[in-house]
């Protein structure tokens, strides 16, 4: 709407009018904030809160991160990557509202397999070394493939977790963004770092 049309809509003896007149320059710019507000939120980050403690040790509830959501329109999540989703048709199905974000480490994509034995998760036959859990998954779980259109997700504390191992995979149309910042609380604001995809240890197929 531009300036001319609201001076248009408002008649000038009213008190409305009046009032435009003396803080139409206000108005404009409070229009225009919340008009880049909503643009900022739909295309480029948002703010959201850890509501769990399914990713300590790198999130804890209560902490604050800003989703940047760009880097996904010119590629596909990569091992690694903490992500924000919607729940997939699984969880919504157990109860929880479509609304509602999930924030998980990606572990692998389309095409590889995941496999949880003995303490260590395997990525196409090979352990990876991931200093960001808080304890080894005390659970195992048979080798299963990565389809195609899809992420196998999980949390870093993997014992305390609703992940993938869980219930499946996760459709990446359902991702919202990347989790790069923590704002809050203050003494933790920093990036979140990936931890180079998580990095393999020594090649020890099983």
């Amino acid at each position: 709407m531009t300036k001319e049309t609201i001076e248009a809509s408002v008649p000038s003896g009213s008190k409305w009018g009046r009032f435009w007149r003396s803080q139409k320059d206000n108005i404009l710019t409070v229009l225009v904030a919340i008009g880049l507000a909503v643009l900022i939120r739909s295309f480029v980050a948002e703010s959201r809160y850890i509501p769990s403690p399914s990713m300590v040790p790198t999130l804890y509830p209560g902490d604050r991160i800003a989703v940047e959501k760009l880097s996904y329109r010119f590629r596909d999540p990569q091992p690694g990557e903490v992500v924000v989703f919607y729940p997939p048709s699984q969880l919504q199905m157990a109860g929880y509202p479509a609304d509602q974000a999930f924030i998980k480490r990606a572990i692998a994509v389309a095409g590889q397999t995941v496999q949880v034995h003995e303490g260590r998760v395997y990525v196409d036959r090979v352990p990876l070394t991931e200093p960001y859990i808080a304890e080894p998954p005390s659970y195992e779980m048979p080798a299963v493939r990565v389809p195609v259109g899809m992420l196998f997700v999980m949390g870093d504390n993997r014992n305390n977790s609703n992940d993938s191992h869980v219930w499946g995979f996760l459709p990446k149309e359902n991702v919202i963004g990347r989790a790069n910042l923590r704002f809050w609380p203050p003494g933790e604001i920093g990036f979140i770092a990936d931890p180079a995809s998580p990095k393999i240890a020594t090649k020890q197929p099983l």
